[in-house]
């Protein structure tokens, strides 16, 4: 019996030029009869952007810096076909069509809606990936999710938006290695709807007894409260395991990013937040693990990379073939795994209370970690004050109702308050840090 080939799928990428997205394009051109690039989009990164479209022949380019417009359209004409047709048409023999280029902040949410996907990887950072999420999912498509921020902050609307189970799959390592140990037994809830082989005898009430995400610690393993207030923005910056953007990076220093990701879990899979454990593993073979009813774990391991999870993202619930070595178990190694040190990183804890304060405490929380990030590489603000910040800013909030659904408005009017509250409050610290 011949095996019957898997339908070619349409890809757009949010956030194209970044870590997430180029490393999904290097999936993508190993298996060109499995995908087709419709749509990329980037921040300000012109030149990597038409580079990137010229190699894929996208259809649709979208860049949110409407000053790096003109440099991209300098660039997509100085590496396409040349001619001045209109965004679309072939040009020159052998060279891709023009693509049609959209700038400005909107770029990413229309290219989600319009390009005509199968498949959206928003691989965006920041709370700013919240509207193309939404539009990618009322648009139809498959939504592989990196963007955290955008669920953490806008689960309720993210919940409402979903037109079909399956329909969003997560892209961070944590959470794919969640949904894929999920398989192993009974849990159909959340979000995240997880296949369990079509066994009927699977259906009824879940089998899990907690979810077990791990951490590398960061560059500050072991370190005490009183030393992180000599972290230096260079310093926070070197992470362990993976070359990652500076929000991302340094969010993984605090622990905010791992704050995030256990909140993403909580919603992707209904797991109640007393139930989801935070782990240091300083290795990161590991990346995440689910324990059962009977005492039993299930983890998912391999290389601390992201490929994988990238590429599981974009073929789910299929696997694609050699996207990375295996792990060589000929060879001896060590893998080792510790508490928390919730002391001197209080922000997975911080964010559990504000997760159970109300729908919108998180988007205060995330918008007040963004301020504190981009103030402490501007030297304005230490290393502990970022959660510090981010838990004054919490203190303050007091929404005037506490919606089970909130609007995008409610939610982007909650984000605005803690901008301006971090702000004000890291302008009273007066503080300099040394580079």
């Amino acid at each position: 019996m011949v095996a019957m080939a898997s339908p070619q799928r349409r890809v757009a990428i949010l956030g194209s030029t970044g870590s997430i997205g180029t490393q999904a394009l290097r999936v993508i051109a190993a298996h060109p009869d499995r995908f087709e690039v419709v749509g990329l989009a980037a921040g300000s990164n012109a030149a990597l952007l038409a580079e990137q479209a010229n190699a894929t022949g996208a259809r649709l380019v979208g860049i949110a810096d409407d000053a790096a417009a003109s440099e991209l359209r300098a660039a997509l004409s100085a590496g396409g076909s040349g001619s001045s047709e209109a965004p679309g048409t072939s040009g020159a023999s052998g060279a891709h069509p023009r693509p049609e280029i959209l700038t400005g902040d909107q770029a990413a949410e229309q290219i989600a809606a319009e390009s005509g996907a199968d498949v959206v990887l928003n691989g965006m950072t920041g709370s700013i990936g919240l509207r193309p999420t939404l539009a990618a999912l009322r648009s139809g498509a498959t939504l592989a999710l990196a963007n955290k921020e955008s669920l953490v902050v806008g689960g309720a609307l993210v919940a409402e938006a979903l037109q079909r189970p399956g329909q969003l799959v997560p892209v961070d390592s944590e959470h794919s290695a969640l949904a894929q140990a999920l398989s192993s037994g009974r849990h159909q809830r959340g979000l995240c709807s997880v296949p369990v082989d079509g066994n009927s005898q699977l259906s009824g009430a879940s089998e899990v007894s907690s979810l077990v995400v791990t951490a590398s610690g960061g560059p500050f393993r072991g370190w005490d409260a009183a030393a992180l207030a000599e972290v230096t923005p260079a310093q926070a910056l070197k992470h362990p395991n993976y070359a990652m953007g500076r929000v991302v990076t340094t969010n993984s220093a605090t622990m905010v990013n791992k704050a995030l990701e256990v909140i993403e879990a909580h919603l992707l899979f209904d797991i109640e937040l007393a139930d989801i454990q935070t782990v240091v593993h300083p290795q990161q073979w590991i990346h995440s693990m689910v324990q059962f009813q009977d005492g039993s774990t299930i983890a998912q391991a391999g290389h601390p990379r992201m490929l994988i999870p990238i590429a599981l993202g974009l073929s789910w619930p299929e696997r694609l073939e050699q996207i990375d070595a295996p792990i060589d178990w000929s060879k001896a190694m060590q893998w080792d795994f510790e508490p928390l040190d919730e002391h001197a990183f209080p922000a997975v804890a911080l964010a559990k209370q504000a997760c159970a304060a109300s729908p919108t405490h998180m988007a205060v929380y995330n918008a007040a970690n963004e301020q504190a990030v981009e103030a402490f590489h501007q030297g304005r603000l230490g290393f502990p004050g970022i959660v510090a910040t981010v838990e004054a800013v919490l203190e303050r909030y007091h929404p005037a109702s506490s919606p089970t659904a909130p609007s995008l408005e409610e939610v982007l009017g909650a984000e605005r308050w803690a901008r301006a509250a971090a702000d004000e409050r890291i302008a009273a610290a007066k503080v300099q840090v040394r580079a």
